[in-house]
């Protein structure tokens, strides 16, 4: 069957695209920026990528007309606090419109579970893509899912940092609120097993893991999984506003996703049927399970996507490609070279610099940044890296993003996601001559900008110096 895969390159895409790749599908996937499609060659190899983005004006033709089923996996609640919710309806709007001219007879949309009358604006949102998908010219399967757990996934990582960090916790009267979560792994069963399938045609299901828990008690049980105690003492003083900054400190999630999730998290997300797991023949996972699941793919280094590479998890306003040039005029720049003697032990070095791996010089100074950085309404250091030693364009790097990663090369540059007065490029790179090249280059904006620059000219003695000698050396 030949497939059409939105979302390619976010948490449930990057999933869902080997699992159709083995069931023998022929896949096309939709990315809005090529160049950051984190896959393995072999998987590139496999099948169709096509830039398009559903915001903007339908380009007919675009889309191949022998599609025969297609997933709808776009979602804007990371992008925006206030117009989110006309976004996502303009997706699917303009999707609809995209399909008009293929051949496709089935769209499966992953949704959240809208069961209650008092629905959040993100939950309302999602209700409302699945009226307008209605209307396209297809069958539609809509499935309804709780929180998703799984090793990346936004609500695990969030859980995961406020357990592992904060043995006591003074928090907001939403952690009472039920909810039913699901693993990762059943929903790519769940998604691949509606393919196809006549039963589930213009239907919506809820698809939801066995376990009915408030949030309160999902920390309990994650603390108590790691094998560690906790304590979480609940007040009703928490404005949601506080709640959304409480996240946003503690998390490694975005103030825009803090907000909308914080919204959400007051509504009950309890599935109200079981139909779909009689029809397809599944049993889905414990919430303990999953937890287990999802370690063990994080202990194997076996992590397939998280949601920090989502753009939205930093600053980007465009393509990867807009930055790759780094300038060469109006700039400052602080160069290091060094003559190494092993080229292919400094370049996995370098392939492995930043998440907890550090910055091979002065990590405490680089926390330092990032918490200042965190203060001041940016990403700070807490997105860490999805892989310990693999990178791909379009990745974020603790609070850079990586721009190119090309190992034959023997290149890798990083652009600042930092909140800066000014924009900043790092890069590596070994020349024919075995020569470690290591460049910071930094475009003020305006006179703020250069005193910054020259405020911070001494520690880049130390910082860059030592960073450049200790990556040659380990």
């Amino acid at each position: 069957m030949k497939i059409l895969l939105t979302g390619a390159n976010g948490y449930i895409g990057m999933r869902l695209l080997p699992q159709l790749l083995e069931l023998g599908h022929e896949v096309v996937c939709t990315v809005r920026d090529e160049s950051r499609f984190s896959i393995e060659k072999e998987v590139r190899d496999q099948i169709e990528v096509v830039e398009i983005d559903f915001l903007k004006e339908v380009e007919k033709g675009k889309i191949p007309n022998d599609i025969e089923a297609a997933y709808f996996l776009i979602h804007s609640m990371s992008a925006s606090i206030d117009d989110f919710d006309e976004m996502e309806a303009n997706t699917a709007r303009n999707f609809n419109l995209y399909l008009e001219s293929t051949q496709v007879k089935q769209v499966i949309y992953l949704s959240g579970i809208v069961n209650e009358e008092n629905l959040s604006k993100h939950l309302w949102s999602r209700k409302n893509v699945e009226r307008i998908l209605y209307e396209g010219p297809f069958k539609l399967t809509v499935l309804r899912a709780g929180i998703i757990v799984g090793s990346g996934s936004s609500s695990f990582e969030i859980i995961r940092d406020l357990c592992e960090k904060l043995p006591v916790m003074i928090t907001p009267k939403w952690v009472l609120t039920k909810t039913q979560p699901i693993a990762i792994r059943d929903i790519i069963f769940f998604l691949t097993g509606v393919l196809g399938n006549e039963k589930t045609f213009n239907d919506s299901f809820d698809i939801a893991g066995p376990d009915v828990l408030t949030y309160k008690e999902m920390l309990y049980q994650y603390a108590k999984a790691r094998g560690f105690k906790n304590w979480i003492l609940t007040v009703p003083v928490m404005t949601p506003k506080l709640s959304s900054y409480w996240l946003y400190f503690v998390t490694s999630t975005s103030y825009k996703l803090a907000l909308n999730l914080v919204d959400s998290m007051k509504i009950e997300v309890i599935a109200r049927d079981t139909r779909l797991q009689e029809i397809l023949n599944i049993k889905p996972h414990t919430y303990s399970e999953a937890i287990d699941m999802a370690f063990k793919k994080i202990e194997q280094n076996l992590v397939v996507s998280s949601w920090k590479d989502s753009m939205i998890s930093g600053r980007f306003k465009k393509k990867l490609e807009k930055y790759i040039q780094v300038p060469k005029f109006g700039v400052l720049k602080d160069e290091q070279k060094l003559k190494i003697s092993d080229p292919k032990r400094v370049l996995n070095n370098i392939w492995k610099i930043g998440g907890d791996n550090g910055w091979y010089y002065g990590n405490w100074l680089w926390k330092i940044r990032g918490f200042l950085d965190k203060l001041s309404g940016g990403v700070g250091l807490r997105r860490g890296r999805t892989h310990p030693d693999k990178i791909y364009p379009g990745d974020s790097l603790d609070f850079w993003r990586v721009l190119l990663a090309d190992k034959k090369a023997k290149r890798l540059l990083l652009f600042a996601e930092m909140r800066l007065p000014g924009e900043a490029w790092l890069e590596f790179k070994i020349d024919e001559n075995n020569v470690l090249h290591q460049t910071a280059t930094f475009r003020p904006r305006g006179l703020k900008g250069r005193l910054y620059w020259y405020s911070i000219v001494p520690f880049h003695y130390f910082i860059f110096g030592g960073m450049i000698r200790n990556i040659a050396k380990r």
